[in-house]
């Protein structure tokens, strides 16, 4: 066996030993969401195959606790954030790819300051002002959302509307194209792998937020996935098997969006990764 060989076989014993370590707790979850609380915890927690398999923490998650209203919650205010996200993103990365303007560089380092902000800092802020405009329980909690979205989508996006060649836009500009149309004509069209990267990115970031949302929608009709799978326990114990169920149901959405949309996903980040 030459030395290609023993190497190819290393890296592939590294390679399935890496992946069995990261899908054993789906793979744990899974199973455990087919296994009665007291076989969760107890003597037959080991085994894969459960003694008395049963469906009932899906049925009490899906019919009894709520998760289908939250999932759409859920649904809504990420379509939301990321709308709104990606029109303020695009129209930003926009004016500071092409503009030449004092500070350029002193801006972007600081939207990337703003995105390594913990969120204790503005969770009090936010909600005083969310108080004070009276939108508590209610779907604009997209708007809190953009905090933690907005500047790391900014950034991306800069970095591939710079991929676009200017002489397009100055054709555009010579046939009597205005900035606005230049915009949204030209260069959005074109770095359309960019502009979806960074809408899957603040989909999945506001679907899977959790501190905001259990700050300012307290009701219960308008709560998100996240918040509602910290109820799953009552004062004195936790239902593993109901959050491992919840878990599962919760991931699949975004586990279709990765795998319908995966060679964009790709395509995007590839294609900022290049600088010409």
């Amino acid at each position: 066996m030459n030395k290609s060989k023993v190497f190819q076989t290393i890296s592939w014993f590294f390679i399935i030993v890496f992946l069995a370590i990261t899908v054993f707790p789906f793979f744990w979850i899974l199973i455990s969401s087919f296994k009665p609380e007291s076989e969760i915890m107890g003597a037959g927690s080991y085994r894969i195959i459960a003694a008395a398999p049963t469906l009932e923490n899906y049925i009490t998650v899906i019919f009894k606790k709520g998760m289908v209203r939250a999932i759409g919650n859920s649904f809504v205010i990420s379509a939301l954030t990321t709308s709104y996200v990606i029109v303020v993103a695009s129209m930003s990365a926009y004016i500071i790819s092409r503009f030449r303007f004092y500070g350029k560089s002193i801006l972007m380092g600081l939207i990337l300051a703003v995105s390594m902000f913990p969120q204790m800092i503005v969770i009090g802020p936010t909600f005083n002002m969310f108080y004070n405009a009276h939108l508590l329980n209610s779907y604009w909690v997209c708007l809190a959302y953009s905090t933690i979205t907005l500047p790391s989508a900014v950034w991306i996006m800069v970095t591939h509307f710079k991929q676009v060649p200017l002489a397009l836009e100055e054709s555009a500009r010579i046939d009597g194209c205005s900035a606005w149309e230049v915009l949204w004509k030209i260069i959005f069209p074109i770095a359309v792998p960019g502009v979806f990267t960074t809408a899957i990115m603040a989909f999945i970031a506001a679907w899977n937020e959790y501190m905001l949302s259990c700050t300012l929608n307290i009701d219960e009709k308008i709560q998100s996935v996240p918040v509602r799978l910290s109820y799953l326990k009552d004062e004195f114990t936790i239902f593993w098997g109901q959050i491992s169920a919840a878990a599962i149901v919760v991931v699949i959405p975004t586990l279709i969006i990765v795998l319908l949309f995966q060679k964009q996903i790709v395509s995007g980040i590839v294609n900022g990764a290049v600088k010409e």
